[in-house]
């Protein structure tokens, strides 16, 4: 049977509520979970809050397998994502000695109160240098990222292989024909296939193809079956191209 893992990101940051700042951490976490074989079930954008930050972790941390935030992890007054965590879980801050240690020697005699509030963890952490000299922390089933989008993917990027599952096998038809037209072929496939991930995407004002069709599953074959199944009831008159 395939393995499969679920995860959960949640955005924390009044900046993307207000549009001040556009979220790419989500679609680039989105893309590289999807190629992992995980499954992405759950994006939730948040204010910087303690006690909405506190309620979203205790509703998403038991739910899925893995829970990525990204953002408040800084120095400033509205960085306040390890708080709220701290107190979904029921645990307490605390000052991280390793960290205090590495901060006092990169910042010397410049090192503030401020700057010493990126020691701050939660209780029970465990941090993660790969790739970094400021480590990724994680406590119980949740990664605290950055929200800055090179750290967040830099952070990612370096241990994105400890999330590795069973790979998702895709294929791809192109439609000239209308979705209104092709609605029935894919709801026959569904009925046939109830376990197929099917997509259907219309493009707008393309001289090439009217509908975009995705089929995926963990199951090469049950794909295939799928994509011949489709085919067929589709007709070579209607498919452009596939993948």
């Amino acid at each position: 049977m395939a393995r499969d893992r679920t995860a959960a990101l949640i955005v924390i940051g009044n900046e993307i509520l207000s549009g001040k700042v556009v979220d790419t951490n989500s679609s680039f976490l989105a893309g590289e979970l999807r190629g992992l074989g995980v499954s992405l079930r759950r994006i939730v954008v948040i204010p910087d809050e303690i006690d909405v930050i506190a309620d979203t972790v205790r509703e998403v941390h038991p739910e899925y397998e893995v829970v990525f935030t990204s953002g408040g992890v800084g120095p400033t007054h509205d960085d306040v994502t390890i708080l709220g965590i701290a107190r979904g879980l029921g645990r307490e801050v605390i000052r991280h000695p390793s960290l205090e240690s590495k901060l006092r020697e990169y910042f010397g005699n410049h090192v503030n109160p401020a700057r010493l509030k990126m020691a701050e963890v939660v209780e029970g952490t465990e941090l993660t240098f790969e790739g970094s000299l400021f480590p990724t922390m994680r406590v119980e089933n949740i990664y605290v990222l950055p929200g800055i989008p090179e750290l967040f993917r830099e952070k990612f990027t370096s241990m994105r292989q400890r999330f590795a599952a069973d790979p998702f096998h895709l294929r791809a038809i192109y439609t000239c024909e209308p979705e209104s037209a092709i609605a029935v072929f894919l709801n026959r496939t569904m009925e046939s296939f109830p376990e197929l991930m099917l997509g259907s995407y219309p493009k707008l004002n393309d001289p090439e193809y009217r509908v975009r069709i995705t089929l995926e599953s963990k199951s090469r074959d049950y794909v295939e079956q799928a994509f011949a199944a489709l085919l067929d009831m589709l007709g070579p008159g209607a498919v452009v191209r596939t993948e």
